[in-house]
């Protein structure tokens, strides 16, 4: 279903700029000492590189697999490259979470 919604860009369009306004008017109610409406924490970055590195690495097994079925010969050099970049991805991500969770 949320394939679906976000398959048309207009929506897609829509949602981000409906959150680029509402961020930027809780950082304008915090300029002015009013309460934010949109509590942009260090919780919501963690859930954020959370899953942006779980998709990432999804979307890398789902290739390889896909790849190593079409090509069993070559499978072996295949899952080296594959577990390379899922490395890489999860240092990215340790990186992103000790930033983001790190006190403003």
């Amino acid at each position: 279903m949320i394939r679906s919604l976000f398959s048309r860009p207009l929506v897609t369009l829509l949602a981000v700029i409906a959150t680029l306004l509402l961020a930027d008017m809780a950082s304008a109610a915090d300029a002015v000492g009013g309460r934010s409406l949109v509590d942009l924490t260090s919780a919501f970055s963690v859930a954020m590189v959370v899953i942006g590195a779980a998709y990432g690495i999804s979307k890398l097994a789902s290739a390889a697999y896909e790849s190593m079925a079409r090509q069993p010969e070559v499978s072996g050099s295949i899952q080296t490259a594959m577990i390379i970049a899922a490395a890489l991805i999860e240092g990215f991500t340790f990186y992103a979470l000790f930033i983001c969770s790190q006190k403003a």
